[in-house]
């Protein structure tokens, strides 16, 4: 099983007018992560918009961004649909264009127990023969105790969870239940030290599409037992992650990467739309927060 460590952009997925796959601004967008150094890419996530997207473009998007990434970095593929067959159909292309996991929210909307989450994981992990990494955000509707996330654990295949959750004591829980062997990867983006500092083997999130390098001195002061350096930088990172919540964050993150000259377009509708006025007031809000 690969383990994910480090930093990970959670890819915005660059979108032409008709809500169409801009695949060269993709590329533009990968180029600048791989020359960062990015640790690995998660790909087709909330950030991502995956579940909005036609399945046509989602799987456009794991090909494309597979074939360009080229085996430099380790790849992530979220899969999860409304549509169970369509899910599976995902995780099926995502494994035939080489990427190293698939990952999946649990299903969404109708009252789920935990019987029926834990077998929504155990057939799609059943579908492929790469790793399967939980997605455990509380905006999904389901909320994983640190003993569910150990059973859904026990399934072959099931590698991780991206944990995208502020229960960072559950994170703790989680790991010793799996004695370290489950990769646990820390998802707000606020509370990466946090994450690392209670087992997090690394960190996904949307804001290190516009500022990886100052993501990447938070993990790098951690690791080197840098207790100041480490709080200084997350401190750096959370000014401007502050001044974005005033914002909605997904079009705020590709607002922030068209002043940095990425066509990454609107996010979907029926998402924010920003004006040019605004567009320019939230970019000057996060030039001031440090940026």
């Amino acid at each position: 099983m690969i383990k994910f460590t480090g930093v990970m952009p959670a890819l915005v997925t660059p979108l032409t007018s008709d809500e169409k796959l801009n695949v060269e601004a993709l590329k533009m967008l990968l180029d600048r992560h791989l020359k960062e150094d990015a640790d690995g890419f998660y790909i087709g996530g909330a950030t991502g918009e995956g579940i909005a997207l036609s399945r046509e473009v989602r799987e456009e998007l794991a090909y494309e961004s597979i074939k360009h990434i080229d085996g430099k970095k380790p790849s992530i593929i979220h899969i999860a649909s409304t549509n169970f067959n369509d899910a599976i159909a995902l995780a099926k292309q995502a494994e035939a264009v080489g990427a190293d996991a698939i990952s999946a929210i649990p299903p969404i909307f109708f009252a789920y127990d935990e019987d029926d989450v834990f077998n929504y994981y155990k057939k799609l992990a059943e579908a492929v023969s790469i790793p399967l990494i939980v997605y455990f955000n509380p905006n999904a509707g389901v909320t994983f105790t640190p003993e569910m996330a150990a059973r859904i654990f026990e399934i072959d295949n099931v590698s991780g969870i991206k944990w995208t959750s502020s229960n960072y004591f559950g994170m703790n829980v989680l790991k010793q239940l799996t004695h370290g062997e489950m990769n646990i990867i820390n998802g707000p983006d606020e509370m990466l030290l946090m994450g690392l500092n209670a087992g997090a083997d690394g960190g996904i999130g949307s804001t290190y599409n516009f500022m990886l390098p100052k993501i990447k001195k938070v993990y790098a002061e951690f690791m080197a037992g840098n207790k100041d350096a480490a709080v200084n930088a997350q401190t750096d990172v959370n000014r401007i992650i502050h001044a974005l919540l005033k914002y909605k964050v997904i079009p705020g993150v590709k607002v922030i990467l068209e002043k940095q000259g990425y066509e990454v377009g609107n996010a979907s509708f029926p998402q924010k739309r920003y004006t040019e006025e605004e567009k320019e007031i939230l970019w000057n809000k996060i030039l001031e927060a440090g940026l």
